[in-house]
């Protein structure tokens, strides 16, 4: 047996054995306004937040945010009829001269701005973090007032990656200097669909 074998035979040997989760502690807030909430938090940390009436009213700014000739990736269903690349290879390296890449959001989270997402909308998990700007599309309905509340949701959910996106990439490692884009987007911009009740939420079952 080598080392290393019995090195993981000893830790496999040791592991602690399970144990219940802790009862939740958080109060749920009533009566907010979560939308603004999203809005202001989202702000705060370097995003900008769109409110948007349709789909088209998205598609319009889009086009108007981001006329160059660069490439941009757009993987939005409701957003098919944009005259922008929907084609994606399977590869990280195909996507280093992507100039914006647009997706959707499963929901949102008022308490700290950030965005749900999943590979499946995603088209490949490396996409919203090695383009230039990164442009996400949320339901109003679509957003939970704590993360306590959203990993309720994401909890049974069946997916093979997701992850929470807060913001644009941002350091504030060398002298305590904040810098966006150092290793990331340089912006995010989240254009937020309005619904006749913001208040509201919708339920999030995963694929």
């Amino acid at each position: 047996m080598t080392s290393r074998e019995a090195i993981l035979k000893a830790v496999k040997k040791n592991q602690p054995g399970h144990a219940p989760l802790p009862p939740q502690t958080y109060v749920p807030v009533e009566g907010q306004d979560l939308a603004l909430r999203f809005t202001d938090v989202l702000t705060s940390i370097g995003g900008k937040v769109i409110a948007v009436q349709s789909w088209e009213e998205m598609r319009q700014s889009v086009q108007s945010l981001f006329p160059g000739q660069e490439r941009r990736v757009n993987l939005v269903p409701e957003l098919r009829n944009i005259d922008i690349d929907t084609s994606i290879d399977h590869d990280p390296h195909t996507f280093e001269n992507v100039h914006v890449a647009i997706l959707k959001g499963h929901f949102g989270v008022a308490e700290n701005g950030a965005v749900w997402v999943t590979e499946e909308n995603m088209g490949d998990r490396a996409l919203p973090f090695i383009c230039e700007h990164l442009v996400l599309a949320v339901e109003g309905r679509a957003i939970y007032p704590t993360l306590h509340e959203a990993y309720n949701q994401i909890g049974n959910a069946n997916y093979n990656f997701g992850t929470f996106i807060a913001g644009p990439s941002k350091t504030a490692d060398i002298e305590q200097s904040l810098v966006l884009g150092a290793h990331g987007p340089k912006s995010l911009t989240l254009f937020l669909k309005e619904t006749s009740n913001t208040h509201a939420h919708h339920s999030y079952s995963g694929t």
